[in-house]
């Protein structure tokens, strides 16, 4: 069985982000790459790997990004203006790019971070009282 086919049966799918099925972690809401995303900038500016790697490390190894997914949201919220980018040396001396919050990246974690919690916060009234 090649690896790619064995990565579908060992985890649960969400496009490109997916949660590891032995975590028996539910599937993330919509639009929740993003708030990570802008969540992990908020500590330091990181490339494209660091962020993957931070919110892996944060999540226990739970969440993993992967590039299809992440490098297309990172020029999404580019283009948003939520985030701006440089070209730095990384740790390893190799050109990559830096990603930082803006004014208005900071905004706008501060609505998603409401939102998430208000629909997080809804669902969990449903399920106690169902």
């Amino acid at each position: 069985m090649c690896l790619g086919s064995q990565r579908a049966l060992d985890s649960l799918s969400l496009g490109n982000l997916y949660i590891s099925a032995m975590a028996k972690r539910p599937e993330l809401l919509p639009g929740t790459l993003d708030l990570l995303i802008l969540k992990t900038l908020t500590r330091a500016p990181l490339h494209g790997y660091g962020i993957a790697l931070a919110i892996k490390q944060v999540s226990d190894d739970v969440l993993v990004v992967e590039e299809g997914s992440l490098y297309p949201a990172l020029q999404r919220l580019l283009l948003k203006g939520w985030l701006k980018a440089e070209w730095k040396l990384s740790e390893t001396n190799r050109r990559a790019r830096y990603y930082t919050l803006t004014t208005a990246g900071r905004k706008q974690l501060g609505i998603e971070l409401s939102t998430y919690e208000l629909i997080t916060s809804a669902i969990g009234r449903v399920l106690q009282k169902a």
